[in-house]
């Protein structure tokens, strides 16, 4: 991190003169907790809850759709990979256009986005206008979620940043879960055609957005719009201290207050990396690569389970479509305890030995129920919910780390790369599972194949991933 600790030039009201990215990072590393944190990270993450509840509706609504329609089991994958091809386009996007024009301003747009996209779903009466929705609401919802990630360590100092970024992450799991809680009753007593249009009414939260969170001083500094930074940094500054009650501490060069390894220097190459090329430069190269790996595996076992996981219910078991929804809904609550977990430890034990363990011990339990043959619903409930609680831990953890592994210039590009992978994951997972599947005389193989994705996961995790805890954006990513 850099040493310019200009005399007072980070104090509230100071002379933008004074201001730098340097003393931009400084001021917000000497912030405390306060309710101005907690305000926007709950705004941004009502956004996100909700586009995290538009996501998972299509696993329900998908047995209602096949009766409906007649779908076949092709029509049946494309109706749960369309979305996810259209985020993976949207994590693309989104990444460039908030580098460039800012986070909160992508944010909004894609909240209302999604929410009209939403609505128009409820008047489809046939698969193909319904797919090409589906992909337009999986731009926005693509792009939303990692820029919001970016936008949220941005505003957190380094000292136990992964417990603030992780409890407002849980919103995302929330939002999966209620979801399914809502259309387990919903949908079997309504329509699926009702839990769309629900879906919709957050759209209205992007004025809220626009009016109450301020911009990231830390990328108007990386911008060079440096009396817009101290500006809002001065505001934020001027909040905090209201809400505690007390003044502020003097800014400090190296603000994290937990120990941390002095950071290699940068290179010149790495000092101008940006754009994808930058993602590839030094060792950059390295972590992009990794959490590559990480991203897609988790996502490939997550809703490789979790999608099919209401038909296999309903056709391999026999069970009603209400019991079907009301089983695979025990396993996303089973997830979000395991992100609660990890949101309250991993401080502690680090981000990659919480990828190691959470992977490892999903891959564990995976393989175990295969091994047990997958017999009985009962069988399939009880070892999918402990390995959700495995999988879904890591893949929250990845909302945290990727952002701290690149710097602001490039920050929200890497995080949208890392949501584009996690989209292939997404999309093969459901795809690759529906292959297995049909082609099988039992559901062992499904499992099977999903434990040895996270394997592969947990070790690459365990092996390569760079320990990023309790250290400031700017030592990690310079």
């Amino acid at each position: 991190m850099s040493t310019d600790t200009s005399k007072d030039a980070a104090a509230p009201g100071s002379s933008p003169a004074g201001t730098t990215r340097a003393t931009i990072a400084a001021r917000f590393e000497r912030l405390p907790l306060s309710r101005w944190h907690v305000t926007v990270r709950l705004i941004v993450g009502v956004v996100t809850f909700f586009e995290a509840f538009d996501q998972l509706l299509i696993a329900y609504a998908l047995p209602e759709l096949r009766d409906e329609w007649q779908l076949s089991t092709g029509d049946a994958t494309a109706v749960l990979t369309v979305g996810s091809a259209g985020m993976l386009v949207g994590a693309l996007l989104s990444g460039r256009l908030a580098d460039r024009y800012g986070r909160v301003k992508v944010i909004a747009y894609c909240v209302a986005a999604s929410g009209v996209a939403s609505l128009a779903l409820t008047a489809c009466t046939s698969l193909t206008p319904f797919l090409a929705l589906r992909f337009l609401q999986g731009l926005a919802i693509g792009g939303e979620v990692p820029v919001a990630a970016a936008f949220i360590s941005e505003i957190t100092r380094s000292f136990k940043r992964g417990r603030f970024v992780l409890l407002y992450e849980l919103v995302f799991p929330a939002g999966l879960t209620i979801g399914a809680l809502v259309a387990a009753w919903v949908v079997p007593a309504a329509g699926w055609r009702v839990m769309f249009a629900i879906a919709a009414v957050p759209g209205l939260l992007a004025f809220l957005v626009q009016r109450k969170v301020p911009e990231s001083p830390r990328w108007l500094a990386e911008r060079g719009r440096l009396e817009e930074a101290d500006a809002v940094m001065t505001g934020i500054e001027a909040k905090v201290s209201a809400a505690t009650g007390e003044p502020l501490p003097r800014p400090v060069a190296s603000a994290s207050t937990a120990p941390a390894p002095a950071a290699t220097a940068a290179t010149p190459a790495e000092r101008a990396a940006s754009g994808i090329r930058g993602l590839f430069t030094g060792r950059y190269r390295r972590r992009t690569l990794v959490v590559g790996v990480i991203w897609f595996t988790g996502y490939f076992v997550n809703y490789g389970v979790t999608s099919w996981l209401p038909s296999i219910y309903k056709d391999e078991y026999g069970l009603t479509l209400s019991d079907a929804l009301l089983y695979s809904t025990v396993t996303s609550v089973a997830g979000l305890l395991g992100c609660l977990i990890v949101a309250l430890t991993v401080d502690v034990l680090g981000r990659r030995r919480i990828f190691a363990i959470c992977l490892g011990a999903s891959a564990a339990l995976l393989l175990t129920l295969a091994a047990l043959g997958a017999g009985t619903p009962a069988q399939v409930l009880i070892w999918t919910s402990l390995s959700a609680v495995g999988f879904f831990g890591s893949n929250i953890c990845l909302y945290l780390y990727t952002p701290e592994l690149y710097p602001t210039r490039m920050r929200a590009l890497g995080c949208s790369v890392g949501g584009a992978v996690n989209r292939l994951g997404v999309i093969l997972g459901p795809i690759l599972v529906g292959v297995v599947y049909a082609a099988g005389d039992s559901v062992t193989a499904v499992f099977v194949m999903l434990g040895a994705v996270a394997v592969v996961g947990a070790v690459v995790a365990g092996t390569l991933a760079e320990e990023t805890a309790n250290r400031p954006l700017e030592e990690i990513s310079p």
